[in-house]
């Protein structure tokens, strides 16, 4: 099993070396170059994705064309159309790696099986989405209504390197700002 993914199951789980060694034969180690795309809207989700090095992001595009960052996915973070997975019906989003991103993929169908029957793959599942629910409502409670500025250092206390690793544009869209009140921000923010 992939160092990360085995930290990762070991704090979550306090898995065994035999139960670990056991659960990596279903993962398999792919690399992603930059700006490649692991599913596009229209596509049926085949795939959990843990990511090992380098980041993912899940998104959407309105009909104006404008991209809306759901998710950012760095390491030791598992990433999925989890709509799309759980139905098997279209996904509604994209999953796209920016930087060089090792990712370890489980299938679907892997993976629900092993919800079922392995409880240390049953809690990770329920960290996982625990995870994303917790996530999901400070975004929506600590940045509805919040100007701009104050999602922005929420955003740096959050992921403090995310300036170093992911362009602007992609920033701005998670933070639902332009990239020009970005660049604006980042300027104020250094005086």
């Amino acid at each position: 099993m992939h160092s990360t993914l085995k930290s990762y199951f070991h704090e979550i789980t306090g898995a065994g070396e035999e139960k670990l060694a056991a659960l990596a034969q279903y993962f398999v180690e792919k690399h992603v170059k930059k700006n490649e795309w692991l599913l596009r809207e229209g596509e049926v989700c085949k795939f959990n994705y843990f990511v090992a090095a380098g980041c993912l992001r899940l998104y959407s595009v309105n009909p104006a064309g404008i991209e809306n960052t759901r998710y950012l996915a760095f390491e030791k973070k598992f990433a999925t159309s989890f709509t799309s997975l759980i139905t098997g019906q279209p996904s509604m989003e994209y999953i796209q790696s920016l930087e060089n991103t090792t990712v370890l993929a489980i299938t679907r169908q892997d993976f629900f099986d092993l919800v079922e029957r392995e409880p240390a793959v049953n809690k990770v599942y329920r960290h996982i989405l625990e995870s994303a629910y917790i996530t999901t409502q400070k975004r929506i409670y600590d940045l509805q209504g919040a100007d701009s500025l104050h999602r922005l250092k929420w955003l740096l206390a959050q992921q403090p390197r995310v300036f170093e690793r992911l362009p602007g544009k992609i920033i701005a869209s998670y933070l639902g700002i332009t990239p020009y009140t970005l660049s604006r921000l980042k300027a104020d923010l250094k005086k």
